[in-house]
């Protein structure tokens, strides 16, 4: 049976209030509408463990792995927290699951990420591409890191110029917050689609969007529901 509808929603980095805010605003259906996640649900806010067990009662879901997922991971199998990681958002992860053991469920659906999803002709990935190149012959590293891709897209949009850049119709990504440019909503330039709208920063919010009908929906700003509670800077 087909998805009734298809959302995408950009980096959720532990904010478990901002996904059920968005949830509701968008009236998601976990039995039958599908989400494509675009990474980094981990770090930055400590409801980490809350949004995956959330996530998991999602029907038909797609997850993107994006850079902070990737040392979650590593902590959630190794045990060993990098100071890189943890100085970037990761001593939340580490205090939304205190000192309980981390779920087996929970290390399965950060394994599960792909390195990006294709649809029709709509390519979803947390970082960016190398245009030009076939996607199996890019490094995986390329997908979770590269912000080169919305860089010569924003060029392009500032200068009005704006043209195809990957092939693809539209192209969904996350890791590059559209705070940078000054926006708490998503921004297009030429097909790429930039989800990130913040939630991993104070002044951020949280944004799904149905791909199809292209209406978005928000959660409040971030210091308003983790009132007192610092997040990353």
């Amino acid at each position: 049976m087909e998805p009734s509808r298809t959302f995408v929603i950009g980096d959720i980095h532990g904010a478990f209030r901002a996904l059920q805010q968005c949830f509701e605003r968008a009236e998601f259906d976990n039995d039958n509408d599908m989400l494509i996640c675009l990474g980094d649900v981990c770090d930055s806010w400590p409801e980490v463990d809350k949004v995956i067990d959330k996530l998991l009662g999602v029907k038909t879901f797609v997850l993107i792995e994006g850079n902070h997922d990737q040392w979650a991971l590593d902590w959630f199998i190794s045990g060993t927290a990098q100071s890189i990681w943890t100085n970037q958002g990761g001593d939340a992860t580490i205090t939304s699951y205190k000192e309980k053991e981390i779920p087996a469920a929970h290390i399965e659906f950060l394994q599960s990420a792909l390195p990006y999803f294709v649809s029709g002709n709509k390519l979803f990935v947390h970082g960016g591409i190398i245009p030009g190149i076939p996607l199996e012959k890019q490094d995986r590293g390329i997908f979770a890191w590269d912000r080169s891709l919305i860089s010569s897209a924003m060029i392009l949009k500032d200068s009005g110029r704006e043209r195809n850049l990957t092939g693809y119709d539209e192209v969904y990504i996350g890791h590059t917050p559209t705070l940078k440019y000054g926006e708490k909503v998503p921004v297009k330039a030429c097909e790429i689609y930039m989800m990130d709208t913040g939630a991993g920063w104070p002044d951020g919010v949280l944004t799904i969007m149905d791909t199809n009908a292209k209406e978005t929906y928000k959660s409040d700003i971030m210091s308003r529901i983790y009132k007192g509670i610092k997040g990353r800077d």
